[in-house]
Protein backbone atom coordinates (compact mmCIF):
# COMPACT_ATOMS: atom_id res chain seq x y z
CA UNK A 1 0.00 0.00 0.00
CA UNK A 2 1.39 3.36 -0.88
CA UNK A 3 2.27 5.88 1.55
CA UNK A 4 -0.80 8.20 0.32
CA UNK A 5 -3.29 5.24 0.50
CA UNK A 6 -1.91 4.70 3.91
CA UNK A 7 -2.69 8.29 5.14
CA UNK A 8 -5.97 8.03 3.49
CA UNK A 9 -6.82 4.92 6.37
CA UNK A 10 -6.35 8.05 9.55
CA UNK A 11 -10.09 8.43 10.55
CA UNK A 12 -9.97 12.37 9.84
CA UNK A 13 -10.19 11.58 6.10
CA UNK A 14 -14.19 11.14 5.65
CA UNK A 15 -16.07 11.02 3.20
CA UNK A 16 -17.20 14.35 1.94
CA UNK A 17 -18.49 13.82 -1.22
CA UNK A 18 -22.57 15.11 -2.19
CA UNK A 19 -24.76 13.03 -4.95
CA UNK A 20 -26.78 14.86 -7.19
CA UNK A 21 -30.04 16.14 -6.12
CA UNK A 22 -33.35 13.62 -6.36
CA UNK A 23 -35.08 15.56 -8.92
CA UNK A 24 -32.48 15.69 -11.03
CA UNK A 25 -31.46 12.12 -10.11
CA UNK A 26 -35.05 11.34 -12.29
CA UNK A 27 -34.39 13.85 -14.90
CA UNK A 28 -31.31 11.78 -15.51
CA UNK A 29 -33.06 8.13 -15.00
CA UNK A 30 -35.66 9.33 -17.48
CA UNK A 31 -33.32 10.39 -20.19
CA UNK A 32 -31.24 7.23 -19.93
CA UNK A 33 -34.03 5.39 -21.19
CA UNK A 34 -34.32 7.42 -24.51
CA UNK A 35 -30.69 6.30 -25.64
CA UNK A 36 -29.58 9.76 -26.42
CA UNK A 37 -26.44 11.98 -24.93
CA UNK A 38 -27.30 14.37 -22.35
CA UNK A 39 -27.79 17.60 -23.98
CA UNK A 40 -25.29 20.88 -23.47
CA UNK A 41 -27.67 22.64 -21.83
CA UNK A 42 -28.19 20.11 -19.00
CA UNK A 43 -24.50 19.69 -19.21
CA UNK A 44 -23.91 22.84 -18.06
CA UNK A 45 -26.22 22.88 -15.40
CA UNK A 46 -24.48 19.89 -14.25
CA UNK A 47 -20.91 21.20 -14.19
CA UNK A 48 -22.13 24.08 -12.14
CA UNK A 49 -24.25 22.71 -9.09
CA UNK A 50 -21.10 22.63 -6.94
CA UNK A 51 -17.24 24.38 -7.06
CA UNK A 52 -15.96 20.63 -7.57
CA UNK A 53 -18.37 17.91 -10.01
CA UNK A 54 -16.92 14.65 -10.73
CA UNK A 55 -18.67 12.10 -13.26
CA UNK A 56 -16.99 8.45 -12.79
CA UNK A 57 -17.49 5.33 -12.40
CA UNK A 58 -18.93 4.25 -9.04
CA UNK A 59 -19.50 6.85 -6.36
CA UNK A 60 -17.19 7.90 -4.04
CA UNK A 61 -17.81 5.29 -0.78
CA UNK A 62 -17.54 2.47 -4.05
CA UNK A 63 -15.25 3.36 -7.15
CA UNK A 64 -15.63 0.67 -9.64
CA UNK A 65 -12.32 1.84 -10.98
CA UNK A 66 -8.62 2.24 -9.98
CA UNK A 67 -8.90 5.99 -11.95
CA UNK A 68 -11.97 7.32 -10.18
CA UNK A 69 -10.59 5.62 -6.96
CA UNK A 70 -7.33 7.66 -7.39
CA UNK A 71 -9.54 10.86 -7.90
CA UNK A 72 -11.80 10.15 -4.84
CA UNK A 73 -7.83 10.08 -2.74
CA UNK A 74 -7.02 13.02 -3.98
CA UNK A 75 -10.58 14.77 -3.45
CA UNK A 76 -10.39 13.28 0.32
CA UNK A 77 -6.76 14.65 0.80
CA UNK A 78 -7.68 17.62 0.59
CA UNK A 79 -10.80 17.53 2.27
CA UNK A 80 -12.77 18.72 -0.94
CA UNK A 81 -16.98 18.51 -0.78
CA UNK A 82 -18.03 17.70 -4.32
CA UNK A 83 -20.64 16.45 -6.18
CA UNK A 84 -20.12 12.94 -7.71
CA UNK A 85 -22.11 11.87 -10.83
CA UNK A 86 -21.89 7.37 -11.53
CA UNK A 87 -21.97 7.15 -14.82
CA UNK A 88 -22.43 3.65 -15.48
CA UNK A 89 -26.13 3.72 -14.02
CA UNK A 90 -26.41 6.21 -16.61
CA UNK A 91 -24.93 5.50 -20.55
CA UNK A 92 -26.53 8.83 -21.94
CA UNK A 93 -24.85 10.86 -18.91
CA UNK A 94 -21.35 8.74 -19.83
CA UNK A 95 -21.85 9.63 -22.96
CA UNK A 96 -22.86 13.41 -22.95
CA UNK A 97 -20.09 14.20 -20.47
CA UNK A 98 -17.78 12.94 -23.21
CA UNK A 99 -19.62 14.70 -25.91
CA UNK A 100 -19.48 17.86 -23.63
CA UNK A 101 -15.62 17.76 -22.98
CA UNK A 102 -14.40 16.31 -26.16
CA UNK A 103 -12.73 13.70 -23.80
CA UNK A 104 -12.64 10.38 -24.28
CA UNK A 105 -12.03 9.05 -20.72
CA UNK A 106 -13.85 9.02 -17.20
CA UNK A 107 -13.44 10.49 -14.27
CA UNK A 108 -13.70 13.84 -15.42
CA UNK A 109 -13.12 16.63 -12.59
CA UNK A 110 -14.73 20.29 -12.95
CA UNK A 111 -13.51 23.12 -11.30
CA UNK A 112 -16.04 25.88 -11.10
CA UNK A 113 -18.07 24.68 -13.72
CA UNK A 114 -14.67 24.83 -15.85
CA UNK A 115 -13.26 21.29 -17.40
CA UNK A 116 -9.51 20.47 -15.40
CA UNK A 117 -9.36 16.67 -16.75
CA UNK A 118 -9.05 13.48 -15.68
CA UNK A 119 -6.65 11.19 -13.51
CA UNK A 120 -3.47 11.80 -14.76
CA UNK A 121 -4.21 15.94 -14.58
CA UNK A 122 -5.62 15.38 -11.06
CA UNK A 123 -2.83 13.57 -9.83
CA UNK A 124 0.30 16.11 -11.66
CA UNK A 125 -1.97 18.94 -10.02
CA UNK A 126 -1.88 17.37 -6.40
CA UNK A 127 2.01 16.35 -7.02
CA UNK A 128 2.67 20.32 -8.13
CA UNK A 129 0.93 22.03 -5.62
CA UNK A 130 -1.11 23.60 -8.33
CA UNK A 131 -4.65 21.90 -6.91
CA UNK A 132 -4.72 23.70 -3.65
CA UNK A 133 -4.28 27.12 -5.88
CA UNK A 134 -7.01 25.99 -8.07
CA UNK A 135 -9.31 25.54 -5.06
CA UNK A 136 -7.93 29.12 -3.60
CA UNK A 137 -9.68 30.58 -6.32
CA UNK A 138 -12.92 29.42 -5.77
CA UNK A 139 -12.90 29.71 -1.70
CA UNK A 140 -11.70 26.10 -0.73
CA UNK A 141 -8.49 25.60 1.69
CA UNK A 142 -7.57 22.46 1.13
CA UNK A 143 -7.24 20.57 4.25
CA UNK A 144 -3.34 19.52 3.56
CA UNK A 145 -2.71 23.44 3.64
CA UNK A 146 -4.21 24.01 6.77
CA UNK A 147 -2.16 21.11 8.15
CA UNK A 148 0.76 22.64 6.68
CA UNK A 149 0.12 26.00 7.86
CA UNK A 150 -0.20 24.37 11.40
CA UNK A 151 2.77 22.42 11.09
CA UNK A 152 4.61 25.31 10.75
CA UNK A 153 2.87 27.55 13.36
CA UNK A 154 3.51 24.66 15.74
CA UNK A 155 7.31 24.51 14.81
CA UNK A 156 7.51 28.74 15.32
CA UNK A 157 5.98 28.01 18.94
CA UNK A 158 9.02 25.41 19.63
Amino acid sequence: MNRICQSLRHPRYRILATTAPESLARFLAADAATGTAVDKATMDKLVRTNKVVVFMKGNPQAPRCGFSNAVVQIMRMHGVQYDAHDVLQNESLRQGVKDYTDWPTIPQVFIDGEFVGGCDILLQMHQSGDLIEELKKVGIVSELLKAEEAKQQDDKAK
